[in-house]
């Protein structure tokens, strides 16, 4: 009798409570004291059509309940899972398994346990199995002995199917609508196929939940995997009222990384970095001939935009100076689009490597330099008074002969750095994708953007029809140039109130004093120009005015309190936040005071009367992002939102993801979007 006994195959409790998906007990030999022992739940379906679920079933089905019996001292794990599959029916995605599959449950064994003498182990599981049509609820009752028990050989395929855990702890945070998650993932790991992270944590808080057939946006960097998973507000009758639930402290889910493998991760709060890295997949993403084109119209739209306007003078002299000589005028267009080309390509590649090391800079960040400013204001000053004919720089002189391929060159790169305070249209997409695309690809983008301002010129040089349209040289340039003094002038003035908007009055005084220097010196070189010895009076100037800016303390960020008719709140993660958990429409500008677009846009559709009446009457809450001086909350928000730089308009409808506006403002937009929603 012992020896039959020794040689019985071993026991294994079989499913007492369905004909559609069996369940069987198995455990993995026999349980040691003191060692986690671990028990497999092997379900078979009777049919192909039958599946059951994941812990997290998604949008419909029900995830499976354990009600275990154990010794005492005995504790039961969280079951793991292997990699689910994704059956979306209708608009709802399920987290399934199809065919049989296999959950394993790890069981704490007490150092004490008395193995021979334990008494026999029991659960009930209560699941669900279902068809694309019909649910029938489970429920099995299953028993086995410890102590007669062998390890089953079928353990090893399903400890190899059961997801493995990731190494290293994922951090999580939540962006509005966006539920990001960072997981660390070494960059050798394959993801060539789709990509899919399953949310094992169903309640979210904050009256939010995981819109689980949305797109999930997945972007990489190095040994880091940023994915977006999209939220939604949880629909709740007027008359209902619940208390907003908190956050959960941790994040657990599976990461399926597309090719039939997966790793279970376990994130907790923190701060997930999303700028800079390269997108994977997501949404449809234009490809780089779409960007290539959007650039290269926006350049040309650049042309005509208010922020440009002030150097349309350099670029009429440009026209002005190559008079009927075919030859010297498609030399003269191709130095300045040289010149234009070369600066958008060195900002974009600046700006492409400050954000490659960390930085938060978008278009135009030179601009949030006091310094920057303060230079841009003294050349625009020196441009002026050259135009009034207090001295001649060497190609900006109007002299009706052959123009200067170094003058059209320096109007070029000239040309092209005041260019960027702002973004025109088509712009933004282009230069925002610029920012997360590959360095190669999102610098041809800047250079097409160059291309693009430089374009006009390109077709008045190599296009004698245009060309003949031109006036004639004569006299006539001279007056025309000193008329080029007022919007110069105009711009020197605005970049002065831009001086004192960053720093004060104390740094716009000594801002003022450079100023005064500037023009007494030019007024200096200007005679001895007249007298035929300039001499080195010019490189002297430089150098001078080069150490004084070197030198310039940075001035101290000003306060500011809400302005305008609207009284705006400032902009903050987590002011947006409350904004729109109130319920109520938030508009959101974001502007800087170096943007003449956004300055144009605000006089004349944001802070009008009309706009304030429709504002009040339907609750609109009014923020603006104030990019003026860095801000990394902002430039965060504007990579999200696809675009690199000011002016940038979104509208929020209670309980929806923000619409982006047009870049340029009709006076009645926002009066109209704030009455439609009433």
């Amino acid at each position: 009798m012992l020896l039959a006994l020794a040689f019985a195959a071993p026991v294994n409790a079989q499913g007492i409570g369905s004909d559609r998906i069996s369940v069987e007990l198995v455990a993995d030999g026999q349980p040691r004291p003191g060692q986690e022992w671990t028990l497999a739940l092997h379900f078979t379906p009777s049919s192909p059509e039958w599946h059951g679920y994941w812990s997290n079933p998604g949008d419909a089905g029900l995830g499976m309940d354990l009600k275990w019996q154990l010794p005492d001292g005995w504790k039961a794990g969280e079951p793991q899972y292997p990699l689910p599959q994704r059956l979306v029916v209708g608009d709802l995605m399920n987290h399934v398994y199809e065919g049989p599959y296999t959950v394993l449950v790890p069981i704490t064994v007490p150092r004490q346990a008395a193995i021979g003498n334990t008494a026999p182990i029991s659960v009930v599981a209560s699941y669900l199995a279902c068809t694309d049509k019909i649910c029938v609820p489970q429920e099995a009752r299953l028993t086995l002995d410890p102590a007669k028990l062998a390890r089953d050989p079928r353990f090893g395929k399903w400890r190899a199917a059961i997801v493995p855990p990731l190494g290293s702890e994922a951090g999580f945070e939540f962006k509005g609508d966006r539920l990001r998650i960072g997981i660390p993932l070494p960059a050798a790991s394959d993801l060539a196929g789709e990509p899919h992270v399953f949310i094992a944590t169903g309640e979210i808080g904050q009256g939010q939940q995981v819109i689980y057939t949305g797109t999930q946006t997945f972007i990489r960097e190095g040994d880091l995997l940023v994915v977006e998973v999209p939220l939604a507000s949880i629909a709740i009758p007027d008359t209902v009222e619940l208390e907003a639930t908190p956050r959960p402290p941790r994040i657990e889910g599976i990461l399926d990384l597309g090719n039939g493998t997966g790793v279970r991760f376990t994130a907790f709060p923190a701060d997930v970095p999303l700028e800079g890295v390269k997108p994977i997949r997501g949404g449809p993403q234009p490809v780089l001939w779409q960007l290539l084109l959007a650039a290269l119209v926006g350049g040309m739209l650049l042309n005509v935009m208010p922020c440009v306007f002030p150097i349309l003078s350099l670029k009429a002299l440009t026209l002005a100076k190559a008079g009927g000589d075919e030859h010297a005028a498609r030399h003269d267009a191709l130095a300045y689009a040289a010149g234009v080309v070369l600066a958008c390509a060195g900002l974009g590649l600046a700006i492409l490597a400050l954000r490659s090391a960390g930085e938060q800079v978008g278009w135009a960040f030179q601009l949030q330099n006091p310094v920057v400013v303060v230079g841009l204001f003294l050349l625009a000053l020196a441009l002026t008074a050259n135009f009034l004919g207090v001295f001649e720089v060497p190609g900006f002189a109007i002299s009706g002969g052959k123009p200067s391929r170094g003058s059209s060159f320096a109007t070029g790169l000239l040309a092209a750095f005041v260019a960027t305070p702002c973004t025109g249209p088509f712009m933004a997409l282009a230069l925002g994708a610029a920012l997360v695309i590959p360095p190669l690809d999102g610098l041809l983008v800047f250079v097409a953007l160059g291309i693009g301002l430089a374009l006009p010129f390109l077709l008045v040089g190599f296009v004698p029809a245009i060309r003949a349209r031109l006036p004639r040289p004569g006299p006539w340039m001279e007056k025309f140039r000193r008329w080029m003094a007022l919007p110069m002038g105009l711009t020197v003035l605005a970049l002065g109130w831009l001086i004192w908007r960053i720093g004060g009055a104390g740094f716009l005084f000594m801002a003022l004093l450079l100023g005064m220097v500037l023009l007494l010196w030019l007024t200096l070189a200007g005679r001895l120009q007249a007298q035929g010895r300039s001499g080195p009076v010019f490189a002297v100037l430089a150098l001078f005015m080069g150490a004084a800016l070197a030198f310039l303390p940075q001035p101290q960020a000003q306060e500011r309190a809400a302005e305008g008719l609207l009284k705006p709140v400032a902009f903050s993660d987590a002011a947006l936040a409350q904004a729109r958990a109130s319920g109520r429409p938030v508009f959101l500008w974001f502007t800087a005071d170096w943007c003449v677009t956004c300055k144009v846009n605000e006089s004349v559709a944001i802070e009008r009367e009309d706009t304030k009446e429709a504002f009040d009457k339907a609750g609109v809450i009014a923020m603006r992002a104030d990019w003026t001086r860095p801000d990394e909350e902002i430039s965060r928000m504007l990579t999200q939102e696809g675009v690199a730089g000011v002016p940038l308009y979104l509208w929020y409808a209670p309980g929806k993801d923000a619409e982006q506006l047009p870049q340029v403002l009709t006076p009645d937009l926002l009066a109209e979007k704030a009455r439609a929603s009433r």
